[in-house]
């Protein structure tokens, strides 16, 4: 692909994971899907590969770690796979992949510092500067989704409470609506009913808008970025690029105003695989980096 501007996919396979069955499962699903791209492409095989994935590698040790993919916790998934397919492997976080292709490709274009976030399943993020993702000496710069928030004190996958990955994903969200005396809903019918004026549904928003402006408020005073773009489920939510959702950013900013641009992304779900793609230009950086 060139990386100085967006290609056409020349072939797309959608294959599951199958996370359940193992480590080497998922090792071989990924081997057989790239044999399945050459075939269906009829191209070679690359020297290098980008590949997005939930988790970090560990720098000091090239292991994965907070994958919420639990069995690739420890295990060191790069290299195992540039064992396994016989090519380099560019890996990165799947919202790293996200940031990184928004800010070459889509709605950052252009920005000195644009934050890519991940509102869906889980919360995560992505900081890219300059056009050059920004992994951080741990692996883990951009994690904003397993900040604490004030008050809160449900449990989270990686054994703390209280994360903002607890509040504002789209399971915690429909959890609190059912919680209220909702029903068991998904987020498109919550966001739906509050359309419609169900007092729940209303109220379920309320605590998206006050909640992500809290927690983004502490990331923007950091890192004062020029724009924000917002991927995932809870992402496709009108409410979080309206001035009622920049108000309650506000209310927790160091600063009188808010200029930063919050947008929606402009490379839809196929953003992650541009990234990754994307992920073979900075490979000798990474590498650098990981040892």
């Amino acid at each position: 692909m060139d990386c100085a501007r967006p290609g056409l996919p020349l072939h797309r396979l959608r294959v599951e994971t199958a996370a359940s069955l193992g480590y080497e499962h998922i090792i071989s699903q990924i081997t057989s899907l790239v044999g399945s791209l050459e075939r269906s492409s009829g191209l070679s095989r690359p020297a290098r590969i980008g590949i997005g994935t939930p988790g970090v590698i560990e720098p000091a040790t090239g292991r994965m770690k907070n994958s919420n993919t639990t069995c690739l916790n420890g295990r060191s998934l790069r290299d195992d796979l540039e064992k396994a397919l016989g090519c380099g492997v560019a890996m990165a976080n799947d919202a790293n992949c996200f940031a990184l292709a928004e800010a070459r490709w889509g709605a950052g274009r252009g920005a000195g510092v644009v934050l890519g976030l991940i509102l869906g399943t889980g919360v995560g993020g992505g900081i890219v500067v300059f056009e050059r993702l920004l992994e951080g000496l741990h692996g883990i710069a951009g994690e904003w989704g397993h900040n604490p928030l004030r008050g809160e004190s449900h449990p989270c996958y990686c054994g703390r409470t209280g994360c903002i990955e607890t509040v504002i994903s789209g399971p915690a969200l429909q959890r609190f609506y059912h919680s209220r005396g909702g029903e068991a809903l998904g987020l498109p019918q919550i966001a739906e009913r509050a359309r419609q004026g169900d007092g729940l549904a209303i109220e379920t928003l309320a605590r998206l808008t006050a909640k992500f402006g809290e927690a983004i408020a502490a990331v923007v005073n950091i890192l004062d970025p020029d724009v924000i773009v917002i991927g995932g489920g809870v992402g496709n939510l009108p409410v979080l690029y309206g001035d009622e959702t920049r108000r309650a950013i506000l209310q927790h900013l160091f600063n009188a105003e808010l200029h930063t641009q919050i947008l929606a992304p402009q490379l839809g779900d196929s953003a992650g695989v541009f990234g990754a793609a994307l992920l073979v230009d900075q490979l000798p950086l990474a590498r650098a980096a990981t040892g």
